[in-house]
């Protein structure tokens, strides 16, 4: 379906300043400033400085939270984010109600009962986080998440994303008969966005939750988009026009 921008220089704005510096610049500013996250529930707050609070925006990562303090601003990152940011781009250190750092494998421990089928969406997000799309949300949609190719301010979300895994079984599965796959795909084009379906797989143990498990998972990706007849047929004439004369 290809990218909708929001406005004419908004591809250019985006091509200028791409999202893989943005994370970049992110990375090294939290690294440079020991950056630590708290966790809270069911998501992780990090407090940032004025530069941090712009790029942090900048690359789609939690989203302010309104305090009293002016020194500082608070983000609330979600579980994947979090870890995101802690694990893959090890830019900040999570710590818990003694504020004492959290390994990886605790981190992954705590988080994976928070949230149905955690570490199997936590590996689509950071795998299309990855490949430098910024990933949000998508249950409005019907989908686990929506992906864009670049700031949401900027650019339409390009994908809804279905992650479907093994681990699923038949009770929780998605797109198992037919009527899935034609009101998932109906609903995709009513919004202009392309289904992706992310297939992840497991090698080895599928035993004790841990850090290390995370990179034992292989993601399939598929697209899937409607077959329309009229626009597959070899012979499309159109029937010439009659002209008539008129008589006196």
């Amino acid at each position: 379906m290809g990218s909708r921008w929001k406005e004419k220089a908004a591809e250019a704005t985006a091509l200028v300043d791409p999202m893989s510096k943005i994370v970049s610049r992110l990375q090294s500013s939290l690294i440079k400033s020991d950056s630590h996250g708290i966790l809270s529930g069911y998501s992780v707050l990090l407090a940032a400085h004025l530069e941090q609070t712009e790029t942090l925006n900048q690359a789609c990562f939690g989203r302010p939270i309104i305090t009293s303090e002016k020194d500082k601003q608070w983000f609330q990152l979600s579980l994947e984010e979090a870890f995101y940011l802690c694990y893959v781009m090890k830019c900040i250190k999570i710590v818990g109600g003694n504020n004492c750092p959290i390994s990886d494998t605790e981190l992954l421990q705590y988080m994976a009962p928070k949230k149905d089928r955690f570490p199997v969406l936590l590996k689509a997000y950071t795998h299309l986080r990855i490949k430098n799309w910024v990933v949000r949300p998508g249950s409005q949609y019907g989908a686990d998440f929506v992906a864009y190719r670049h700031h949401p301010a900027l650019v339409h979300s390009e994908y809804a994303v279905l992650v479907i895994s093994e681990e699923d079984g038949d009770e929780n599965g998605r797109l198992r008969v037919w009527s899935d796959f034609h009101c998932t795909l109906r609903l995709c084009g009513s919004v202009a966005k392309t289904l992706l379906v992310l297939f992840i797989s497991k090698n080895g143990d599928h035993g004790d939750v841990c850090s290390s498990c995370m990179d034992n998972y292989n993601v399939e990706e598929r697209i899937i988009t409607r077959w329309i007849p009229e626009h597959s047929r070899e012979n499309q004439r159109t029937e010439p026009k009659k002209s008539f004369k008129s008589q006196a």
